[in-house]
């Protein structure tokens, strides 16, 4: 992926992001007038299965719907110059959980934090298709990677939605700056940015979205999580009470036992950053991992993982903070060095090469380590070498 001319990861992060748009010219090279992982067949083929997230948003005669997926059949795609009163939209979630390309196009982007990537969504739609001006609370990049796709946008966001919309429109939505994106173009939107993209011609358009949980929701699964571990011995008691005249009324001597309890309750930062590690690596309710076929040995796994190299399967999270690991939302405790280095590369880079996975397989815990992820289908060998330089 390139920025423009003299900007570096570095200057997006400090000028940019979270604080204001920047549209990049060329952001992957175009080949035959595509760039990305996949053509709209490979997607309406995705769009067609089960265990695939997907919508598919239609405009006619003014009226809006959203059907939720799977789609076996779409609907006929419109003559050119019929109106985009007959349009429609397809939209495929998580496209990264399903093709391999597509998890190495999400990858580019890991100059930002893992903890804060959600996943790889793209869209077809014929022409004049879209879902209408809306905003999100989260950044995201907006990738074009077929056809034309004209975008609008405001930084004065009003959130009054239409009502009765099966889809979030805004009711009010004036647009500040214009774009047309051709293929291999990029968009960076922050949040609470409006927005509207309307395809010229048919196109496709992949969103690379970035999680931004509310801070109460995170907090209410740390309390809960908090709430597992507890303990605080004893029951309530009060000898040598006087009877009551207010029998309704709660007792302050119970209140103040209840509080003198939970202030025995501490937690420290590594003890939040430890959920946040286990909670983020969390998969998604509808991902699930495939073991890998025919048992393999703890010596065959060696071998091969010896000559290939180890990746993470691409629908796996693995973050880490101070001595812990959390892969897929289980928690370890990190080896102490120099062994923890191998897992840490894992981590950060998602792929340990021969020489590194040689080392690794040396220390005996860590090699039934990662011959249980194998089997767990979290981790596999690296037979993707030709896809880092994939986007062509």
């Amino acid at each position: 992926m390139r920025f423009p001319a003299r900007m570096s990861p570095h200057t997006f992060m400090r000028d940019y992001w979270q604080k204001k748009p920047l549209l990049i010219r060329g952001a992957l090279p175009a080949v035959n007038g595509q760039v990305g992982p996949i053509g709209p067949d490979a997607l309406f083929a995705l769009a067609a299965q089960e265990e695939v997230e997907s919508r598919l948003v239609r405009r006619e005669a003014g009226n809006w719907s959203m059907v939720h997926g799977p789609h076996a059949h779409l609907p006929a795609r419109p003559r050119k110059g019929a109106g985009p009163e007959r349009f429609w939209t397809l939209l495929v979630q998580g496209v990264n959980l399903h093709n391999n390309l597509a998890d190495a196009l999400l990858r580019q982007f890991n100059f930002i934090s893992a903890a804060r990537l959600d996943d790889l969504m793209i869209s077809y739609a014929t022409d004049g298709g879209g879902v209408g001006p809306h905003f999100d609370s989260y950044d995201v990049f907006l990738l074009q990677t077929m056809g034309q796709r004209r975008w609008r946008i405001s930084a004065h966001c009003q959130p009054e939605l239409i009502e009765g919309m099966p889809i979030r429109i805004l009711k009010h939505f004036e647009a500040e700056q214009e774009w047309v994106l051709d293929a291999g173009d990029m968009l960076y939107l922050p949040p609470q940015y409006a927005h509207e993209g309307t395809a010229i011609g048919p196109c496709m358009t992949a969103s690379i979205g970035f999680r931004a949980p509310a801070l109460a929701e995170l907090a209410g699964e740390f309390l809960h999580t908090l709430a597992d571990d507890l303990d605080i011995p004893g029951r309530y008691s009060d000898p040598g009470r006087k009877p009551s005249r207010k029998p309704a009324r709660i007792d302050a001597h119970m209140v103040d036992a209840l509080a003198n309890s939970l202030s025995r309750v501490r937690w420290s930062r590594f003890d939040l950053a430890a959920f946040l590690a286990a909670h983020l690596s969390e998969p998604k309710p509808q991902v699930f991992f495939d073991d890998p076929g025919a048992p393999l040995s703890a010596a065959g796994f060696a071998r091969q993982a010896r000559r290939l190299g180890l990746c993470l399967h691409r629908k796996s999270t693995m973050l880490y903070t101070g001595s812990v690991l959390c892969i897929n939302g289980e928690r370890l405790a990190l080896p102490s060095p120099p062994g923890r280095a191998p897992l840490l590369q894992l981590a950060d880079q998602r792929h340990l090469p021969p020489a590194a996975c040689a080392v690794a397989l040396a220390d005996t815990t860590i090699r039934e380590l990662l011959h249980e992820w194998f089997d767990a289908g979290w981790i596999e060998f690296d037979n993707r070498q030709s896809n880092t330089n994939l986007l062509a």
